[in-house]
C-alpha cells in the first residue's frame, strides 16, 4: 500500500479508539504523516482519542476518498510511542493551522506514532 499516494487524495478520515473499560470513541481526523509503509503519525490534542490510546494501544482509522463509490481503506493500528516535542510535532502544528484554521496547531500537544497491523478495503 502506497500511503503517501493514497493520502494526497481528498477525503475524510475517522479515528476510532476504546478506553480501558471498553467505551468507544470515533473522531474526524486529518490524514496522517507517512513515515514508511508501516508507520503513520497523527497530531493529537489532550482529548478523548488521546486518553483512550494511552489506556488501550489499539485503534482503527478509516479513510474514505472523495471519489465516487466506496474508495478508501480501513487500517488497524497499534501505538508505538508518543512525542510531546520535536520537529515532527512542530510540522504537525503548522499543518493544523493551514488545514483546520489559524490557531488550531496550538491545541496539538502530541505526535502519536502507530504501526499499521492490518489494511482492509472499505468493502
Amino acid at each position: 500500500m502506497n500511503f503517501s499516494e493514497l493520502f494526497t487524495n481528498p477525503g475524510l478520515g475517522v479515528m476510532s479508539t476504546a478506553a480501558a473499560d471498553g467505551s468507544v470513541n470515533s473522531a474526524v481526523y486529518a490524514r496522517p504523516h507517512v513515515i514508511d509503509d508501516t508507520t503513520l503519525v497523527w497530531g493529537m490534542t489532550d482529548k478523548r482519542t488521546y486518553r483512550n490510546i494511552c489506556e488501550n494501544r489499539h485503534a482503527s482509522f478509516l479513510f474514505k476518498t472523495s471519489s465516487p463509490g466506496f474508495s478508501g481503506i480501513r487500517l488497524t493500528l497499534e501505538l508505538i510511542r508518543t512525542e510531546e516535542e520535536g520537529e515532527l510535532l512542530e510540522t504537525i502544528k503548522a499543518n493544523a493551522d493551514v488545514v483546520v484554521g489559524p490557531g488550531a496547531g496550538a491545541a496539538v500537544t502530541h505526535a502519536v506514532w502507530f504501526r499499521v497491523t492490518e489494511i482492509r478495503e472499505l468493502i
